[in-house]
């Protein structure tokens, strides 16, 4: 799994971060095609959870694609960083 997209032309290198569960949700949704509440059930969590998570995935990498942001797989190194 890649670990970092960046958009070309870069626009803005403030980073958006994926978090791990987000990065799953959308590939167990989106890629595996797995309906909310299978997915849930992969991963020990509620649909609602799984709404949740889809949501701001698809929003982070929406907002990467648009804003020409780079998109990090994985919490940031730093606190000061989001």
């Amino acid at each position: 799994m890649a670990s970092r997209m960046n958009p070309e032309p870069l626009v803005d290198d403030r980073a958006l971060y994926l978090d791990l569960a987000e990065a799953e949700t959308l590939r167990l949704v989106d890629l595996e095609g797995l309906y909310q509440e299978q997915a849930g059930a992969v991963m020990g969590v509620s649909r609602g959870t799984i709404w949740r998570l889809l949501f701001s995935a698809r929003q982070k990498v929406v907002r990467s694609i648009y804003e020409g942001r780079p998109l990090v797989i994985g919490l940031p190194d730093s606190p000061d960083e989001s």
